[in-house]
């Protein structure tokens, strides 16, 4: 007998389905079932939908895996060429972010947000803990999310501690699947606690020697909300980089950049050294941010930024 379902969970050789009705199944996968398209240390991930035929034990045997619409992938800690799949089909994407303990810095949420932008998945930006800042993280925080709503994204300040926010993330997570992405130690599980009482997620604390992130999520899951749809809570990443995107591409990826495309002296501006370039114009009059304009430098020129490698597809 044969059914469908989604994966929710993924542990090492098993994967948790579940069905339609809501029930769950617990299935390994066919030998000889791989991607196509990419090289991955793993075949099936979390919000994968697939196909599997069960056993008379009530286990199952996962012996498809329909075509994925997106997926946020990280390259393997080990194997710098080979990718791991944290999470397929997602409706969007919450990155959380905090401008202290511990910082996320923008070329993290510039290389994130290009790569989102690059498969059309929608990224609201979550800045978390705001219940902690002092005058000058205020304002540094005021400075930042300006930055980002002015180019067209959606920025929500959050604090799980007071609940500012989460009734606003909640209406806006409401019959979707949505995951949560950002550093260790933003508050990502917190944050899904305080959104739905139910899930009771672990949470970490903060390094004192390197006012970093502890590792609490280790591998990505899917959890029903009590309010309706679905959260993929994923593992915190350190590190984000470009995936199968073209130098000549990046521009297309900033808003603020592509607007300004067709003003430029030459089709093929690479907004570094051409003369015409509209880019650099605005950058001068203050039509673009600084900030941006460097992290998009240092995406072009192939410099990898410490604590920045992710990557969705």
């Amino acid at each position: 007998m044969q059914k469908e379902g989604i994966i929710i969970k993924t542990t090492g050789s098993q994967y948790t389905v579940r069905c339609d009705d809501g029930e769950r199944i617990i299935c390994t996968i066919k030998g000889n079932l791989r991607l196509k398209d990419y090289k991955s240390t793993n075949p099936v991930a979390v919000g994968d939908k697939v196909v599997f035929e069960i056993f008379e034990d009530g286990t199952g045997r996962i012996i498809k895996i329909h075509d994925r619409h997106n997926c946020i992938v990280r390259r393997s800690t080990k194997l710098s060429k080979i990718s791991h799949i944290l999470a397929s089909n997602v409706d969007q994407i919450f990155l959380i972010v905090t401008v202290a303990f511990p910082r996320t810095s923008t070329g993290f949420i510039d290389r994130f947000l290009v790569a989102s932008e690059s498969f059309q998945i929608p990224t609201i930006l979550v800045f978390n803990k705001i219940d902690i800042y002092e005058e000058s993280l205020q304002a540094f925080h005021d400075e930042l999310k300006q930055v980002y709503e002015k180019i067209g994204y959606t920025c929500l300040e959050t604090s799980a501690l007071t609940g500012q926010g989460i009734e606003e993330m909640r209406n806006r997570m409401k019959n979707k699947i949505n995951a949560f992405a950002g550093h260790s130690g933003v508050g990502k599980s917190a944050l899904a606690n305080a959104l739905d009482n139910n899930l009771n997620l672990k949470t970490g604390d903060i390094s004192l020697v390197h006012l970093k992130g502890k590792h609490t999520t280790t591998f990505a899951e899917m959890f029903e909300l009590s309010f309706g749809g679905f959260l993929i809570d994923t593992p915190g990443i350190k590190e984000f980089g470009m995936y199968n995107l073209k130098k000549e591409e990046i521009a297309l990826f900033f808003p603020e950049m592509k607007a300004l495309l067709p003003q430029c002296r030459f089709f093929n501006c690479t907004h570094v050294h051409e003369p015409g370039c509209a880019v650099k114009e605005a950058l001068e009059t203050g039509g673009i941010d600084p900030s941006r304009y460097q992290n998009y430098l240092n995406i072009i020129s192939g410099q990898e930024m410490e604590d920045e490698e992710w990557q969705i597809r």
